[in-house]
């Protein structure tokens, strides 16, 4: 049963919200509003809301980082102006706290309630818990304020669903509305993350939901632009990439897209490999969960001796590269250690996103290649930030197995046509070349998800072959009662097989004659089962299709049926049950 958020109400609370609720049942009668509509102009509600909760995270992070290190800002010009003393410590001691925060939030954690967004509106009811969400968002706050290398969307998404989630609850809202109203937050979470509205709603429905209804699409889109609006009314504010105007492509060159679209693909599902690996080493320490992420935050401070670039999620190294000349040798230092930074920081366990630093990697990797590119032909290429600006979203579509959003985010970041053609080929290539190289990606929606395709893609080719058990209650002709009787009370079956010698499949003998002749006290002794044999009976064979399989059962009352070879060729190869058959139907065809 759905459980929903039950507070303890005082009698004038009661008395307020019954008020609330028939006024929202008058305004829907006086304005006519359907479950659509009504759908609509809560999606503002949550749009509105998942902007603030996004201000509210990024404000407390420049609190934080006051407190820790007296100064805000970027955090690599923070790095660059701290002793390498402070660069060591700052990480490692907030790695230290973020874990104590993250153990408290295990205690509130709940195994019959599903602690990710994305659970929630996948697999869930829609409910976000509220102490476990804020707790890891604590956890990730002195993660991200202190340096750690890894993005803060995922607190920030996370904190806009709880509130989406939290405004549903209050509505009384069906766990369908529910599940819709959160994914409306998402959508407003990324959004205000990234400024792209037409990319955060495609986030959401193509990797959360798995699919583009207008049904679901139209709220999830108006969250997302109600969200952007509301970031932009806060002074202040600015995209988190500043890209530079798109060069016109022409020629052969969109090949080198191709090319880099192919790299992009086969390189995105190595990161997350690395990302995994990291994870499964630092679960091997035996070391509590704080001291872990400490030791995570430490090989950042370390690391960011040499390089401050690695602090923080990258925007401005980003920015760096896409609108300054970057030797290819620093390019590739810094690309080098901040994925050592990265996999030291989510491995450890730290609460955050991977969505920036990946888009990190892919401009990393763009700029490299069309440094490469243009060395080899200087004056058939454009510029370096063209090849990063793409890059980007390839290496995107390659780790989150969703090309058509990243298509949009970067689109939706330049405003420039001339961006779609060679970032559409780019993201397309690495989106088939990562799912060719590995069932990989960011997020464990879309591996279930792909998973289960496949799983149906495999029983919409599944032959009765598949199905077939040994054949347990099969008899000779010349069994007789007493034989037959007692394979009778040994299984729990209404029909005995009958097959000769060769195995050839004869028939069966159904229990009901033989009782009604046991039960009447006729003479038995000499009967066998050629005498009781049914010659007619239903047969499937192994190269029959689940389909048609289904109807023979659909005219049947038994759990099994007898598998023969063929017609011509009636040798019993088994039986096939109805459950199994079921079973596998329902995984082909999972209800809504």
């Amino acid at each position: 049963m759905p459980r929903f958020f039950q507070p303890s109400l005082t009698p004038r609370t009661v008395d307020v919200l019954s008020f609330l609720l028939k006024l929202r049942t008058r305004a829907q009668r006086l304005f006519r509003l359907s479950e659509a509509h009504t759908m609509l102009v809560w999606s503002v509600v949550v749009g509105i809301a998942g902007a603030f909760a996004t201000i509210a995270f990024r404000n407390c992070i420049q609190l934080l980082q006051l407190a820790m290190t007296g100064q805000s800002g970027s955090f690599v010009e923070l790095a660059r102006s701290l002793p390498w003393t402070t660069r060591i410590w700052v990480p490692a001691a907030g790695g230290l706290v973020a874990g104590i925060f993250l153990l408290i939030a295990r205690r509130h954690a709940d195994t019959s309630t599903h602690t990710d967004y994305m659970e929630a509106v996948a697999i869930g009811d829609g409910v976000v818990p509220v102490r476990l969400s804020l707790w890891r968002s604590v956890s990730s706050l002195f993660t991200i304020a202190s340096g750690g290398s890894i993005g803060r969307e995922g607190p920030m998404v996370q904190l806009a669903a709880l509130a989406a989630s939290l405004v549903g609850r209050w509505v009384h809202f069906d766990p369908p509305r529910l599940r819709l109203l959160v994914a409306c937050g998402a959508a407003a979470g990324i959004t205000s993350a990234y400024s792209a509205p037409i990319a955060g709603a495609f986030f959401v429905t193509e990797i959360v939901l798995g699919s583009i209804a207008m049904e679901s699409f139209g709220p999830v889109l108006v969250a997302a632009v109600v969200a952007n609006i509301t970031m932009r009314e806060f002074a202040g504010y600015k995209p988190p990439y500043e890209m530079p105007e798109f060069p016109t492509v022409t020629g052969a060159e969109v090949l080198l897209f191709v090319a880099l679209g192919a790299l992009c693909g086969a390189a995105a599902p190595q990161f997350l490999r690395l990302l995994d690996a990291s994870k499964a080493a630092f679960r091997k320490l035996p070391v509590a969960l704080p001291l872990r992420l400490a030791l995570g935050g430490l090989v950042v401070g370390i690391i960011s001796v040499g390089e401050p670039e690695v602090w923080g999620n990258g925007y401005s190294v980003v920015n760096s590269i896409l609108h300054s000349p970057w030797t290819w040798s620093a390019l590739l230092l810094v690309l080098v250690c901040k994925l050592a930074a990265t996999a030291a920081t989510a491995g450890s366990g730290a609460v955050g996103g991977v969505f920036t630093p990946t888009l990190f990697v892919g401009a990393a990797v763009g700029s490299l290649f069309g440094q490469a590119m243009h060395a080899l032909w200087p004056h058939a290429t454009s510029a370096a930030y063209a090849y990063a600006m793409v890059g980007m979203g390839a290496f995107l579509a390659g780790a989150t197995q969703a090309p058509l959003m990243a298509i949009l985010m970067i689109f939706e970041m330049t405003l420039s046509y001339q961006v779609v053609l060679p970032l559409m080929l780019s993201c397309v290539v690495a989106y088939f070349i990562a799912r060719a190289i590995g069932k990989t990606s960011m997020y464990e929606i879309t591996l279930r998800r792909n998973r289960e395709e496949q799983e149906r893609s495999r029983l919409r080719a599944t032959q009765m072959r598949e199905l077939i058990r040994p054949a347990q209650t099969v008899v000779p002709p010349n069994a007789t009662v007493h034989d037959m009787t007692r394979v009778f009370l040994e299984y729990p079956v209404k029909y005995l097989y009958v097959a000769n010698d060769s195995g050839a499949f004869l028939g069966v003998v159904a229990l009901k004659d033989i009782t009604s002749d046991l039960l009447e006290g006729r003479d038995t002794s000499m009967k066998t089962a050629a005498d009781y044999l049914q010659p007619h009976f239903d047969v499937l064979t192994p190269d029959m299709s689940l389909a048609v399989a289904l109807q023979h059962f659909l005219a049947f009352q038994g759990e099994r049926l007898p598998v023969i070879e063929s017609t011509a060729h009636p040798k019993l190869a088994g039986v096939v049950y109805k459950t199994s058959l079921l079973d596998a139907y329902f995984r082909m065809n999972p209800s809504p």
